[in-house]
């Protein structure tokens, strides 16, 4: 029994070694990522007032592609809900960007820094009832965080990000008149966890 225990941990040992000996370069590979967190938003002025915003959570998605060993390629989706003193609003992200990746001693903990372009389409459910809308807007963000690989191909990461966006207009459905404006600028930290194919 003890020779099956340790044969156990040397296989598991071997095989750790095997997987993190590259896990600091993605050159070539493709990812998933899933991660899950919270959202700090800006406030802002719906129904023409001073409109305060509460944390939220934040989940989504998205693929990641390694150009070399440093630079790589990524598509976000995230969805973001939150309250507000107004109401509720629910936000989806669809983020194009880059990182660059940075090789440490240990291969196991690869950080990483970030920027790129924001998709941002927004929902609003006012208390009152009252149907409104809001329009897509374009943004920005940079983003910063590490990922930690258990293995080759399996890795946890966290990263703090910040979105940059302009104000969009609040038009109220009944009447089409412009009913104040919603600020999509942000900071999250998530969580989660990337699984590479290749």
């Amino acid at each position: 029994m003890k020779k099956l225990i340790v044969l156990a941990c040397l296989a598991t040992t071997v095989s750790m070694t095997a997987g993190t000996a590259m896990a600091d370069s993605i050159k070539g590979r493709l990812g998933v990522t899933g991660k899950i967190g919270f959202i700090n938003p800006a406030d802002n002025n719906a129904e023409f007032s001073d409109n305060k915003t509460d944390t939220g959570l934040i989940a989504g998605g998205g693929l990641i592609y390694g150009l070399d060993d440093h630079i790589a390629l990524e598509l976000d989706i995230t969805g973001a809900t939150f309250g507000s003193d107004r109401g509720d609003f629910n936000v989806a992200d669809v983020s194009f960007g880059g990182q660059y990746r940075f090789a440490l001693n240990d291969s196991r903990v690869v950080p990483f820094v970030g920027a790129g372009l924001d998709i941002i389409a927004t929902d609003y459910d006012a208390n009152n009832g009252a149907g409104s809308d809001v329009d897509t807007t374009m943004g920005v963000h940079v983003k910063g965080g590490l990922d930690f690989f258990l293995q080759r191909n399996l890795a946890l990461t966290a990263e703090a990000k910040l979105v940059v966006a302009p104000e969009a207009d609040i038009t109220d459905n009944w009447s089409g008149a412009h009913a104040g404006n919603f600020d999509p600028t942000n900071l999250s930290t998530t969580v989660g966890i990337r699984y590479f194919f290749n």
